[in-house]
């Protein structure tokens, strides 16, 4: 699958995903996944960075609030429409542009810093992707990213529950089968039952990396390996918050920090 295919499915669903995140049904974006990227942020305050794959701009505001300048970018448009009214609404001195990741339009050593929030493992070639981050970072500028993570998020990936819905344990299969844009659906768990009906769900083309084949891509990139995260949740908030209990067995994201040398 190429970008072409790949924004054709992004953009046809960022209007439904814009109302559903903006609505508070992203639950593992918003209480679990995005703070605890923020927690491991290093300091961004006056620092020039820039957001790849930004969808509706949630994060990238707030990385301007968190004192960055920042400019972004995403394939979908309507992403970038919904992103440019809310900084139009409130500004914080955000740059939102249509551009793909694997072919970013800004020169080298533009940015101290790049962010890439769940959107790397839906790109078709992270191995570009990378080397643009690269290109565009200053020497010792760094990437920080999240991905679903490649040993519990695989293609085969369950949740087992008893019936009272409790969770036993995560099915984990085809681990090792590489994935080529191959779309999955499914709709935000935490949305409404009426809400899931009337809408279609999310067609999202998938690429599936092994850990090994990331660390790879990472090292044949020529960035230095600085920082990794599983964040997850402790039994306590597994039981207050059972939505996210499945995260109390096993991560769903990684979190990984890389820098560019300064040679």
């Amino acid at each position: 699958m190429e970008a072409s295919e790949v924004a054709a499915c992004w953009e046809a669903n960022a209007e439904t995903w814009t109302r559903h995140a903006r609505a508070g049904y992203d639950l593992y974006r918003d209480a679990q996944n995005t703070p605890a990227f923020f927690a491991h942020l290093p300091d961004i305050d006056g620092l020039d960075g820039l957001d790849i794959g930004c969808g509706e701009g949630s994060n990238t505001r707030k990385l301007a609030e968190a004192g960055a300048s920042v400019t972004a970018i995403d394939i979908a448009p309507t992403f970038i429409r919904h992103a440019q009214e809310a900084e139009a609404a409130s500004p914080l001195g955000i740059s939102y542009r249509v551009a793909d990741g694997m072919a970013l339009p800004f020169a080298d050593a533009s940015f101290d810093f790049a962010t890439a929030f769940m959107s790397l493992m839906d790109m078709p070639h992270q191995d570009r992707v990378l080397a643009e981050a690269k290109r565009v970072l200053k020497p010792s500028g760094f990437l920080q990213f999240s991905i679903l993570h490649p040993c519990f998020a695989t293609p085969g990936r369950k949740v087992m529950r008893d019936e009272a819905g409790n969770v036993l344990g995560i099915e984990v299969r085809e681990y090792f089968r590489v994935g080529d844009g191959e779309i999955e659906s499914w709709r935000f768990g935490a949305a409404p039952a009426e809400e899931k009906a009337r809408v279609a769900p999310f067609r999202v083309p998938r690429f599936h990396r092994t850990m090994s084949d990331w660390i790879n891509l990472l090292v044949a990139t020529g960035f230095r390996i600085e920082h990794m995260h599983e964040p997850g949740v402790d039994a306590q908030t597994a039981r207050a918050v059972p939505y996210l209990a499945d995260t109390y067995v096993a991560p769903l994201f990684l979190h990984m920090r890389v820098r560019k040398p300064v040679r």
